[in-house]
This record gives C-alpha cells, structure tokens and sequence, in this order.
C-alpha cells in the first residue's frame, strides 16, 4: 500500500486556514490588551488589589497571590491553589488588570466548586502533554512504515488533543461569565470598564477556538491522508 507522503492540496484547506485563525486570534488578543492596559479603571485598583477585593468575600482562603514572569502568562494553578499575576496585571490599576484578574479568579471559583469540565482537563493533562508530540511521530512513522495499525494509533493519540482543547472552551468560557459577573457584583467596573473587560476575554476566548479548531482540523488532515492511501 502506498500512503501518499507527498503533496495533498488538502493541506491547503484543512491546516493553512486554522493557522491562519490561530494568527489573526493572537493578533486581536495583544490588541485589546495593548489598548486596555492604556486605560485606567476609575476606582484607581491594581490587578492585586482587585484580587484581594474578591478572594476573602467568595471564600477562596486557600488562593494565595504569586508573581509571574513575562506578559498575559498569567494563571490560576489547581495544583498549588495559587494565583499567578504578571507584573502589569499586579501592578498596574489598568481595566485589562481588572478583566485578566476576573477570568483567572473564575478559574479559582471553578476549582473551589469542583466545576465538572476543569477537573476533567486536569485528569487528562499528563496524557495530552505526552499524545501531543507522540501521537504525530507515530503516525508518521506508519505511513512510512507503511503499517497502518501504527498510524491509526498516531491518529487517535494526537484525538486526546483535540479532546482536550474541546473541553477547554467550556472552561474558559465559564471563568469569563463569572469574571465579569464579580467584577459587576463588587463594582469593581463601571458599565464602559465592563465593556473593556468583556472585550479583552472575548479576544483570548477567540484564540481557544483557534486552538481547538486547528487541532481538530489537524486531526482530520490525518484521517484524510491515511484514509487516502493508493493500493
């Protein structure tokens, strides 16, 4: 059997696009954060100091506050139960400040609550971490090899991937609903802050779809060469 290593124009239809998506995703997300961390919330609160606003009401005790190096590298760990801020998201008393705190407090809430979706992304990340660089070297390997059992097996490995960015989105998407919603029920944020705010989440929300979409488009250009094959 022949697989066809060479050139596929679906290349160009099913990995070129979401590329292209995951790009433009990055783009708009720099963007609204390179504009709202330029503006300033009215009630003068760092990142830091909303945290600490919110933690002790919501009953999340066990959160503690640590710093993180580089730009939107900002987390919340299950792990350690620690909320890791930037120094521009700590520091500064920015409306971006306000809605990256929100999202990453959400998280905090999710966990707390023991939200079905994040303790399913938990469970399966050491297994992701490992499908995601094994699962295409064994499907490579099977097409050279020409052993299809071997890249089938490449093809489902990389699947854990796709699963996991899945599920991501509903995860992500929660901790900004109930970001913005601490932000409105500590009034944090005025109705035009709100705005900001929700316009800087729905752009890191964007590059979640890209993700999921282009491990999900990568995954089908698998099936696609491997189903494809020439006997």
């Amino acid at each position: 059997m022949y697989y066809g290593l060479g050139f596929n124009p679906l290349y160009f239809v099913l990995v070129i696009p979401p590329l292209l998506l995951g790009f433009w995703a990055q783009m708009k997300v720099r963007g609204a954060y390179a504009k709202y961390t330029k503006v300033q919330n009215q009630r003068g609160l760092t990142g830091l100091a909303a945290a600490n606003l919110i933690l002790g009401p919501e009953g999340l005790y066990e959160v503690s506050i640590d710093g993180v190096p580089g730009t939107l590298t900002d987390r919340y760990d299950p792990r350690s139960k620690k909320l890791g801020l930037s120094a521009d998201v700590a520091q500064k008393p920015t409306v971006a400040a306000l809605a990256i705190v929100a999202h990453e407090i959400g998280h905090a809430l999710q966990d707390h609550e023991n939200y079905g979706p994040l303790k399913l992304r938990a469970t399966i990340v050491p297994a992701v971490q490992l499908s995601a660089w094994v699962g295409p070297i064994l499907f490579m390997a099977g097409l050279f090899l020409r052993f299809t059992g071997l890249a089938w097996l490449g093809v489902f490995a990389f699947g854990l991937t796709a699963v996991f960015a899945l599920i991501t989105l509903p995860v992500e998407f929660d901790a900004s609903k109930r970001g913005l919603r601490l932000l409105q029920t500590y009034n944090l944020a005025d109705g035009r802050e709100l705005q900001g705010a929700k316009a800087v989440l729905d752009a890191a929300a964007l590059t979640y779809v890209a993700v999921a979409v282009q491990a999900i488009a990568t995954m089908l250009y698998y099936v696609t060469l491997l189903s494809g094959r020439r006997r």
